[in-house]
């Protein structure tokens, strides 16, 4: 059975468990949740969801993104991203993503095609506290950009 990629348009909470994966609370997913795009990838079962926002002018952030634990490093964030590139080319200009400094994912989003676009001070620890990934203490927020073809 191939890969599916479907819109979820009701009942996006009971996505919250794989959410969780890539966010630090509930009330930081809720913030984006109701107002984004969910989309969930199945393969045999669910592996990964993802949230894309309108931020208006053209501008579209890819706010979560996570591969079941059991799934992940096989290719399914890839097919995932590369699907919404698609789908959002020609009703978006930018798709902006947002993550911490963490070199793996910043290392992930570059391998798709996204480049660096800001960076917000203390953003991590400020608004999560501490948090230590792969060893290294999270700080920054780091913002990557692809612009979207017509």
């Amino acid at each position: 059975m191939p890969i599916n990629i479907q819109i979820i348009t009701s009942d996006k909470r009971s996505f919250m468990p794989l959410l969780l994966l890539a966010d630090e609370g509930e009330s930081y997913i809720d913030e984006y949740l109701h107002r984004g795009e969910l989309f969930a990838l199945y393969d045999d079962g669910l592996k990964a969801v993802c949230v894309v926002t309108d931020e208006g002018d053209g501008l579209l952030e890819l706010q979560n993104i996570a591969v079941d634990a059991a799934y992940q490093q096989r290719g399914y964030g890839r097919a995932m991203v590369k699907h919404i590139f698609a789908h959002y080319t020609g009703r978006g200009k930018t798709m902006l993503v947002g993550t911490g400094d963490s070199p793996p994912h910043i290392a992930f989003y570059e391998s798709c095609g996204f480049v660096f676009s800001h960076r917000m001070k203390d953003y991590i620890l400020e608004r999560y506290g501490i948090i230590f990934e792969n060893g290294v203490q999270l700080r920054d927020k780091i913002y990557l950009k692809k612009e979207l073809g017509d």
